[in-house]
């Protein structure tokens, strides 16, 4: 008879309580009832106003209803697939799922660390990284292309990812027919519409203008993937004291006002539309100027606004793995480690940024071998510790008695390998490490990073690649 049963527990983390949930939510319905957002896309106004939204001009003042009526609509999962149509990121709960950031300028080599402009040959480079390594669930652009021209170059960076990369790919582009030419190459990769929507591999990221702005082009890609079933991540990026109020609640209301008024529309445009909801949420640094991505106030506010998102019951959109240093350096390693954990044990589903230098503005393959190992750890623990009969092993303890070892116990042997074991940090002491050649962790770091930069993803099929080569000349 089991005298233990069997009892898990994935550990979580809270930052709101249900009463302060309530409030930010009143407070949201009230920013958007009574303040509104700007709106001058004239079918977006059109449609909300024949909803029943006030409209005065280019003020659209959305009543708490129809906000409640989109949050009714909206699904509350979307699943994410890769080029070959397997179902991989549910983006469900408080599942989480990490990947690499977008749009960098700047690219900062691995092995000479000369940084530069980040072009498209970098951009194939970023996307092999993250397709080798593991803990990298989905992937982004990582950069811009500064080779090409800037009229192409978000479509061109969307083919190289799209190549060089079998994960789910969330992209950003200028306008809605780059969003059309990037969804036709989806659609070519997947043989039809009714296939990619049976898994969609690509994801569209759009951003409102803080505070409370909604420019048309990224009016026209929202009423677009609503109509196409493109998930869609509408992203505003309020700042503490800058674009948004300096109180971390005001910042949260805001940018929740934000996304949600993007939601209410796209399930105007097409209820069930996939919409993952979020707010990059952070301070801006008034010693530098800077909008921080590595400030704790930031996690602190994406562990607040995930458990928004599970109110809500939407996919959320999180931020972790980003830092405000220059190199892939003791800073950058702090400040990834404390935003994934956090992060994680928030449940905020779809995490970005994860591999982000400086700001934002650099692209660093070495950094995102680096948070790669972080994620490991932070895996780890998200397992917590299983409690059975097995686990708690009194008998054991029983059979081997005070003074004894457990090296030679079957028990040992089924167990010590669900311990985690780093290829790239040190555990060895002293003088085995130095029999190791006694490299320091910049010297390993620069070595694993050149090992994955080597990995071959699988190739598209020829017919396709064709496909895709034909479009590119299109777009020339």
């Amino acid at each position: 008879m089991m005298r233990y049963p069997d009892l898990r527990f994935r550990p979580t983390l809270r930052t709101l309580s249900d009463d302060q949930l309530r409030q930010i939510h009143l407070a949201t319905l009230e920013v958007l009832e009574r303040t509104g957002v700007q709106i001058t896309h004239p079918r977006a106004k059109e449609i909300l106003a024949d909803a029943g939204a006030r409209v005065n001009g280019d003020r659209v003042r959305i009543p708490s209803w129809m906000v409640e009526d989109a949050l009714r609509k909206a699904p509350h999962r979307v699943v994410l697939g890769t080029r070959a149509g397997q179902r991989t990121v549910l983006l469900e709960g408080d599942k989480v799922w990490f990947g690499p950031s977008l749009d960098c300028i700047d690219y900062l080599d691995p092995v000479t660390e000369e940084r530069r402009p980040f072009t498209s040959a970098d951009c194939a480079v970023t996307a092999r990284v993250a397709d080798a390594l593991p803990n990298y669930d989905w992937v982004m652009t990582i950069g811009m292309a500064a080779d090409v021209p800037a009229d192409i170059a978000d479509r061109v960076i969307a083919k190289q990812v799209l190549t060089n990369c079998e994960k789910p790919f969330v992209f950003c582009c200028k306008d809605v027919n780059s969003t059309r030419d990037i969804y036709e190459m989806a659609i070519a990769i997947a043989g039809s519409e009714e296939a990619f929507l049976k898994a969609p591999f690509i994801i569209h990221y759009s951003e409102p203008v803080s505070p409370l702005l909604h420019y048309d082009p990224a009016i026209e890609k929202l009423i677009y993937c609503a109509e196409k079933g493109i998930p869609l991540v509408y992203y505003p990026a309020p700042m503490a004291g800058g674009t948004a109020p300096a109180t971390l609640a005001a910042v949260i209301v805001q940018g929740s006002a934000e996304s949600l008024s993007g939601l209410v529309l796209a399930q105007l445009v097409r209820p069930g539309a996939p919409f993952i909801y979020g707010a990059f949420t952070t301070i801006m640094d008034m010693s530098t100027t800077i909008f921080s991505y590595g400030a704790p106030e930031m996690s602190l506010m994406a562990a607040a606004m995930a458990q928004l998102a599970q109110y809500y019951g939407l996919p959320f959109f999180g931020t972790a793995g980003c830092t405000d240093a220059k190199f892939p350096d003791p800073q950058a390693a702090a400040e990834a480690a404390f935003s994934c954990l956090s992060s994680a044990l928030a449940g905020a589903n779809l995490v970005h940024d994860s591999g982000w230098l400086d700001h934002g503005s650099v692209a660093s393959p070495a950094y995102m071998v680096l948070v790669n190992e972080v994620l490991y750890m932070v895996r780890q623990f998200l397992k917590g510790l299983p409690v059975n009969e097995e686990t708690l092993a009194v008998d054991i303890i029983d059979k081997v008695g005070p003074g004894g070892h457990y090296l030679n116990e079957e028990h040992t042997l089924r167990h010590f390998r669900e311990v985690w074991y780093s290829e790239l940090f040190d555990r060895a002491m002293l003088d085995q490490w130095k029999q190791k050649g006694g490299k320091r962790f910049e010297e390993r770091l620069r070595e694993a990073t050149q090992k994955v930069m080597a990995h071959t993803p699988k190739p598209l099929p020829a017919e396709v690649l064709r496909e895709l080569d034909r479009m590119t000349a299109h777009w020339k």
